[in-house]
């Protein structure tokens, strides 16, 4: 099979991935190998090929949104059939032992691995994947649509509900990419006022095109206090103004696995009047379970640009320079199916 890999990170324009061909994966005990459609670029494939989120080991192959036919079962495995349509998201396993694990808290496992960074992930023909952390795909989607549901999706709803909206309220985003259009459909859906701040024009145009109370640029202020703010843009610069239009007791959540130092802050100004700031880290699989069942109920409409295999390189670039309006996503290569 052809598979894309980060041997050595370096900054974007250089094409860091590297196409080669390897042998197919075997499914391990309770794994399942499948057969990739289509693989959603998340920025983090672009942090780790740059190496702000350096590589957990040499030569991995990135990518953690993952939609495939099941074309191997390993032994053990009995979740899901051959030719069933499934999901790989970005955790891969838990250690389902520490005090976090047994609190329901997974996604603050101590010794977790995730797909794309710790093993090898989605760009490439065949990827496998433990059954117990996978995801049955709702039939509204197509393969390029459901893609970004596996991580976008999910963390922008992790995000979503750390960012503690109360009902009704006034959310902030910030950056409004992948993870953000897709969180800012679930919140309206959900009866709140929406405001966007993002330096794209074109993420500007579709905020307003999924119908968002406002959508200014990056150096804007909303029209009225938050009660709740998500920032999805890496840059910590924007933390500071993030927390102050925050009404009083509002709440600011991070989505991101990497980001910008943050500016100092001023107590006054930026946390008192109990502002909070959280983070999110990864996600637990009840987490995707509840978004696939919402996505599905309210027509979530999935915007992407689509990539073939070959060009892999390409929409990484087209990521960093901010050309992706909504989600990237690469599409199958050509090689038949078959063990």
């Amino acid at each position: 099979m052809m598979a894309w890999s980060v041997h050595d990170t370096g900054p974007i324009a250089d094409h860091p991935l590297h196409l080669e061909e390897r042998p197919r994966p075997t499914p391990g005990a309770r794994e399942v190998r499948v057969r990739v459609l289509a693989c959603g670029v998340c920025r983090t494939d672009l942090h780790l090929a740059e190496g702000d989120v350096p590589p957990r080991r040499r030569g991995v192959t990135p990518g953690h949104e993952i939609v495939g036919v099941v074309d191997q079962l390993g032994p053990g495995a009995t979740r899901f059939a051959l030719g069933q349509r499934i999901g790989i998201p970005w955790l891969r396993s838990t250690c389902g032992r520490c005090r976090y694990c047994r609190r329901g808290s997974e996604n603050l496992c101590l010794s977790p691995s995730f797909t794309g960074w710790d093993a090898d992930g989605g760009f490439a023909q065949y990827a496998t994947v433990d059954e117990r952390f996978a995801y049955t795909i709702p039939d509204e989607f197509d393969d390029v649509t459901a893609a970004p549901l596996l991580c976008a999706g999910i963390i922008g709803y992790r995000a979503l509900r750390r960012a503690q909206l109360p009902e009704g309220g006034r959310l902030g985003i910030y950056g409004f990419g992948a993870s953000a259009h897709l969180a800012a459909q679930v919140a309206m859906a959900e009866g709140a006022t929406v405001h966007v701040i993002t330096r794209s024009e074109a993420a500007q145009r579709l905020a307003l095109e999924l119908g968002v109370a406002s959508a200014g640029d990056a150096d804007s202020i909303p029209p009225e206090p938050l009660d709740s703010a998500i920032l999805f843009a890496p840059a910590g610069q924007l933390v500071p103004g993030a927390l102050a239009a925050l009404d009083r007791g509002g709440t600011l959540a991070i989505a991101g696995i990497y980001l910008t130092d943050i500016p100092r802050l001023n107590y006054d100004a930026h946390l008192f009047q109990e502002r909070t700031l959280r983070s999110v880290t990864a996600n637990t699989r009840n987490d995707g379970v509840e978004f696939m069942a919402i996505a599905a109920r309210i027509g979530l409409s999935v915007h992407t640009t689509s990539y073939p295999f070959e060009q892999a390189n390409q929409a990484l670039v087209d990521l960093a320079a901010d050309r992706v309006n909504g989600a990237a996503v690469i599409r199958a290569s050509d090689e038949p199916a078959g063990s």
